[in-house]
């Protein structure tokens, strides 16, 4: 049985795999490392901060990744696909390493990120 996500190190290690399969996907890490080319010594701890707020409610993440992801879009078209396959990596990541209440909760956050943003940058009702 694997543990679930109970720390900073937890996200660390979830964060790291799931960014680790974003620069190998051929569908969407032109978009971290074309598009918008990642400075990720400043990119990863950022997000640690920003999962470990959504799951601890810590307050340590400060940021805007709704109007960040807008640019993003006004840059280079994000797809329905995009989407679709960043769900499917955070997924994948997550059922790797963990299972449990939090597990759940991260994927579940992060699908409902992931609506938001669909609903907001790419006008769609009925997201996945």
């Amino acid at each position: 049985m694997k543990k679930d996500i109970e720390n900073r190190d937890d996200i660390v290690l979830l964060v790291n795999r799931f960014y680790e399969k974003v620069k190998a996907d051929e569908l969407i890490s032109y978009l971290f490392s074309e598009v918008i080319p990642v400075n990720w010594e400043k990119h990863l701890p950022t997000m640690y901060n920003f999962w470990e707020n959504i799951l601890f409610f810590t307050g340590a993440y400060t940021g805007q990744p709704m109007s960040l992801h807008q640019h993003l879009h006004h840059i280079s078209s994000l797809k329905l696909e995009h989407f679709e396959r960043w769900n499917k990596l955070f997924d994948d990541s997550v059922d790797e390493l963990f299972e449990g209440h939090q597990a759940t909760t991260a994927k579940a956050k992060a699908h409902s990120i992931s609506t938001v943003m669909q609903i907001k940058i790419l006008n769609v009702h009925n997201p996945i």
